[in-house]
């Protein structure tokens, strides 16, 4: 298994720009709850009043993977996941119609914005070359806001020494 440093600086590679990365803050978390919301829909009943779906599942292997890449990023995407869960459900349950505003336009919106920080970038999503960006992305949103925050300053160094510092291209060229 890749290590969580493996994981970041290949992200990383598509994402320096900070324009982009600033973009992702806002359109990955929107991408994921709408995934959230939409398989949340998809269930098998409730144990002890809580949905069984198909959104807690994926949910539960996310989290475990984070969790093995790394026990501090796990445990927050695990939170971050327990509360999109928590709004998810309630929306699941609303009409077909309005679930699938909720579903269907935070994706669209959120795909939007990422597409908008990728043109800043001059780069194609990292998802087009590795399906795995898809589980990474919010991985890496994670990781940059702590980033930004001063925290984990090694694991953002050894990122950084792959990957090369976060600068704004210039759009001359585009």
């Amino acid at each position: 298994m890749k290590t969580l440093v493996d994981q970041l600086s290949k992200y990383a590679d598509y994402h320096r720009d900070p324009r982009n990365i600033l973009t992702h803050y806002v359109g990955v978390p929107m991408i994921m709850l709408a995934v959230v919301i939409l398989l949340a829909r998809l269930g098998w009943g409730r144990v002890a009043g809580f949905p069984i779906t198909l959104a807690l599942l994926a949910a539960v292997v996310a989290a475990v993977y984070y969790w093995r890449l790394d026990r501090r990023y796990g445990m927050t995407m695990g939170l971050v996941l327990a509360a999109m869960l928590a709004l998810a459900v309630p929306i699941a349950g609303q009409s077909t119609a309005l679930w699938l505003a909720w579903g269907l336009g935070l994706f669209a919106l959120g795909w939007v914005i990422q597409f908008v920080g990728h043109f800043y970038e001059g780069r194609k999503p990292a998802f087009m070359d590795d399906i795995m960006g898809l589980i990474i992305g919010p991985l890496f949103v994670a990781a940059e806001l702590g980033f930004a925050m001063g925290l984990r300053k090694e694991v953002q160094a050894a990122v950084e020494q792959r990957s090369g510092p976060v600068r704004r291209r210039s759009l001359a060229g585009a």
